[in-house]
């Protein structure tokens, strides 16, 4: 079979999952990837200024110097941003072969992007699954003084922005009715109160819906019904509506089973998910997963042996290409650390000499430790001055 390209072995033992008394961390074996980034004497010896596009769609310029790693411009990013809860966002742009690909905070940014000047990085969420809006959650995250109330206000503002911008690029799968309902919403969110002409005008500026005029009628009336609500109220109920779509925060891998079945796979805080189209067919758990791992097209699934032995010891998938599954595997490593373990993993000492395998790993704090450091935080009051409370 020849060496594995990327291994992830899911510990069980105490201290790897929520709650335990002692965390073991989690073990990642890689080797360093070939570098495709090209680099010029020109750029190595003065700084960079890139562009970021922020999740209200503006345009931002943030410069860093030459030789800085991916923290240095998303902690500019999230500074803008006036964001505590950095664990949530993201910094995405498009690769030469045409895959989103995560920023790394930990690499140096030369080293990631190829055309680094003439590159467009885009703001997003990275772990928008169902539990993260629902109001519960964002309570527990904080302590209820009005200070934090605001802080609740503005991460709902992001939450409703992202949500905008899934419709509009056609990553959020829903009904036509639901589509309409949300944007009914987000235009209470943005102009107020239902008036006609100023509904008309604003749908004729902004793209919300690919078939936008078809259903256009359908938004108004929607509207109609929102009199009186205000913005925070607003964004909120775009908050209801997507925690309770099956498909809000899912982002398909395409990819064939060992029969040769079309399928799609994707991570969410539960484990990894197999769809059929947008059906899901299958659910893997963490707690039953043992190794995640990757070798060319092949992504590797190594599951604890079962009594009934329903499925197979390993569970083979083939991806379009090494870098799709590469990405997969990368998202698994990381929703895993956040969602399953108390502490960050321990970085690895490089070898001298030769390594195998992926050196990647999560680089942030995990969702335990993230609202711990909340509560204990003294919050400042975010620059939006979107809302009154």
């Amino acid at each position: 079979m020849g060496e594995l390209e990327g291994t992830y072995r899911i510990l069980q033992s105490p201290g790897s999952r929520l709650g335990a008394q002692k965390n073991t961390g989690v073990s990642t074996l890689e080797p360093e990837q070939k570098s495709s980034a090209m680099t010029t004497s020109k750029q190595k010896n003065k700084g960079l200024q890139l562009k970021v596009l922020m999740l209200d769609d503006t345009e931002e310029l943030f410069d860093v110097e030459s030789k800085s790693y991916g923290e240095a411009l998303l902690i500019q990013v999230l500074k803008h941003s006036n964001l505590i809860e950095s664990d949530y966002f993201g910094l995405e742009f498009l690769s030469n072969q045409s895959n989103w690909i995560w920023l790394e905070p930990t690499k140096l940014l030369m080293k990631q992007i190829q055309s680094i000047l003439d590159t467009e990085l885009m703001m997003s969420f990275k772990k928008e699954q169902e539990e993260h809006i629902q109001t519960s959650i964002l309570h527990t995250m904080y302590k209820e003084t009005l200070l934090i109330r605001c802080r609740i206000i503005v991460f709902r503002y992001l939450f409703a922005l992202q949500i905008k911008r899934d419709l509009t690029e056609c990553r959020l799968t829903c009904s036509e009715n639901t589509a309409t309902l949300i944007v009914s919403h987000l235009l209470q969110s943005e102009i107020g109160d239902f008036d006609e002409t100023l509904d008309q005008e604003q749908l004729k500026m902004h793209k919300y819906l690919p078939n936008q005029e078809a259903v256009q009628e359908k938004i108004l009336q929607f509207h109609k019904k929102h009199f009186g609500q205000t913005p925070a109220e607003s964004d909120f109920q775009v908050l209801e509506i997507a925690r309770k779509l099956d498909m809000y925060g899912i982002r398909f891998h395409p990819a064939f089973d060992r029969e040769g079945t079309k399928i799609n796979l994707a991570v969410a805080n539960m484990g990894v998910l197999v769809f059929q189209g947008t059906t899901k067919i299958n659910t893997f758990s963490w707690a039953k997963i043992r190794k995640l791992s990757f070798k060319r097209k092949r992504f590797l699934i190594k599951l604890y042996p079962e009594p009934q032995g329903t499925y197979q010891d390993t569970l083979e998938f083939l991806m379009s290409s090494r870098d799709q599954c590469k990405i997969l595997w990368k998202s698994c490593v990381e929703y895993h650390t956040f969602f399953r373990t108390y502490d960050q993993p321990k970085p690895k000492a490089k070898p001298v000499l030769f390594s195998r395998g992926s050196s990647f790993r999560y680089s942030g704090r995990t969702q335990k430790q993230l609202s711990e450091y909340i509560r204990s935080t003294d919050v400042r009051k975010s620059s939006y001055q979107r809302y009154e409370l």
